[in-house]
């Protein structure tokens, strides 16, 4: 039996070997602290296997990795020792940091909400059917704030509804309606919490591919936008430009046309209205003509009679 001196050399040469592997590793270009928090076993390990020949991850005490600092030959590095927690993990690698970062955002798996877990964002329910049979889960529907109905023999939430904003605590009723209602909030993984790299420290490092795939097309979409109304031509734009100009094109002579039509249904109408005119004007000379005849008529009449009754005079 090993005695109580040899027993503390023994623990003493192994935290010799440990600090001695840590600050030789710390010699890489990337080192980085982890949160592990809530990751199981086997997927911590799985992510090992998965990072293996581009990262190196290990669990050591704070003591241990100030120690290491030390030893490091990097007085930048110390400044990564207040990050280093109950729950983290220390990361080494030869790569960007924010390549390994990236790696282990793909490397996160869906997680079911827990209670006393912090919401990520706001947490909505959306109106529509579920899977829930009429009974208790009602009354539990309604104490979360839901508004639930039965149709069709299942439970449908009546309208859309946030059941926990971001940053709030998740109650364990929520969490209970969330498992329920297969609502996934979270991704469990590795999580950088900061990095040395280059002489430099990352902190709050994020790594969102489909946020900033989503940012980038949004951009594309709007300069193409903004380009194809200036009339910046490039192989980009060209197709759009032309389509434009064609467009317009085409809008402008249906305008011609339907002015030209207009304008030739002005003159057509402003034609009749002239023939119109005289046909009248000539209908009323005619009137008056015949009139007036007809007065030199009846003057011509009165005049025969008058020549006449002098002539029986006679």
């Amino acid at each position: 039996m090993m005695s109580e001196q040899e027993t503390e050399a023994h623990v003493s040469e192994e935290k010799k070997l440990k600090v001695k592997e840590l600050a030789e590793q710390m010699k890489r270009r990337t080192v980085m602290i982890v949160s592990v928090k809530g990751v199981p076993s086997a997927q911590f390990q799985e992510i090992k296997k998965k990072i293996r020949g581009r990262a190196k991850i290990q669990i050591a005490k704070k003591s241990l990795v100030d120690f290491a600092l030390d030893h490091s030959g990097k007085k930048e590095l110390h400044e990564l020792v207040k990050y280093v927690q109950d729950g983290t993990a220390i990361l080494f690698s030869d790569s960007d940091a924010f390549e390994i970062s990236g790696i282990l955002a793909d490397e996160k798996s869906p997680s079911k909400a827990k209670a006393g877990q912090l919401a990520p964002g706001n947490i909505e329910v959306k109106a529509g059917p579920t899977e829930l049979l009429p009974g208790p889960d009602i009354s539990a529907l309604s104490a979360v704030g839901l508004a639930p109905k039965v149709e069709g023999g299942k439970i449908s939430i009546i309208q859309d509804k946030i059941i926990a904003t971001e940053g709030s605590v998740i109650t364990p009723e929520i969490a209970s309606i969330m498992a329920k209602l297969d609502i996934i909030p979270f991704e469990i993984g590795l999580e950088p919490i900061a990095a040395f790299m280059d002489g430099k420290i990352y902190r709050d490092i994020v790594i969102d591919k489909i946020g900033t795939i989503e940012n980038l097309e949004n951009s594309y979409e709007r300069g193409i936008a903004f380009a194809v109304d200036i009339a910046y031509v490039s192989n980009e734009t060209l197709d759009y430009i032309l389509g434009r100009a064609g467009r317009e094109g085409n809008a402008i002579e249906s305008l011609i046309e339907k002015e030209v039509i207009e304008t030739g249904e002005r003159v057509k109408e402003e034609s009749i209205i002239e023939e119109r005119k005289e046909v009248a004007e000539n209908v009323v000379k005619e009137i008056v003509e015949n009139v007036k005849e007809g007065k030199e008529d009846e003057e011509n009449s009165k005049e025969k009679k008058s020549e006449d009754g002098r002539s029986l005079e006679k």
